[in-house]
């Protein structure tokens, strides 16, 4: 698995915080929070959403706001079988693998894969690693509003911390926890009901690692 050069974003000695786990040690909430925030056509593209690929490039010529259209699954080809670095040379091997992963793997194995993988803080790689690290707790231990936490912080994970009290993330998760009620059973997962659930008093007193 390839990680991320850090660079000058992040000191160089910050450690690598990762653990591999099986989908059956993550909470089903995880997943569905993270298809509801990050790519909400995944069940039914086969690896790139053309709709959103489309929308982009009008932003884009528009002169607007430019916005990401990579899937989970594009996500996934990067982040296990490319180099971290954005470049267009990087796109040509990231669209191969992805064809192959939608091929030979199931939905259920990417998103496996995929949050086992992805950044969600600085050094802070895949589900656990994060549970651990910002709720102090395994990942299947994860309420429905700590999965939207974590789902909501993929997009730049450098800035945003799960486990904030206030700013964007507080904002993002109230949406998610709405995308995840309305989303809930076309996943065939945790059905969330609209209502958030009430955070247990150590999630934002969690302690904060460097």
């Amino acid at each position: 698995m390839f990680f991320r050069e850090m660079g000058d974003k992040i000191p160089e000695d910050t450690p690598i915080q990762h653990e591999w786990v099986s989908a059956d040690e993550m909470a089903p909430s995880l997943a569905l929070a993270v298809v509801c925030t990050e790519d909400q056509r995944f069940l039914t593209h086969h690896g790139f959403d053309w709709e959103s690929i489309q929308q982009a490039y009008e932003d884009s010529e528009n002169g607007g706001k430019s916005r990401g259209a990579s899937t989970i699954s594009q996500q996934t080809a990067k982040n296990v079988f490319c180099w971290p670095t954005s470049s267009f040379i990087r796109k040509a091997p990231e669209t191969w693998f992805t064809v192959l992963i939608e091929t030979f793997w199931s939905k259920d194995r990417i998103l496996e894969v995929y949050l086992n993988s992805v950044e969600f803080g600085p050094g802070i790689y895949g589900a656990e690693a994060a549970s651990q690290h910002f709720f102090e707790k395994s990942a299947i231990e994860l309420n429905n509003t700590q999965c939207a936490r974590l789902a909501v912080v993929l997009p730049n994970p450098l800035e945003m911390k799960a486990n904030a009290t206030s700013g964007k993330v507080v904002s993002r998760k109230d949406y998610a926890l709405r995308q995840m009620a309305n989303y809930g059973y076309d996943l065939e997962l945790t059905r969330v009901n609209g209502e958030e659930e009430e955070e247990e008093d150590d999630d934002n007193s969690a302690k904060q690692r460097k």
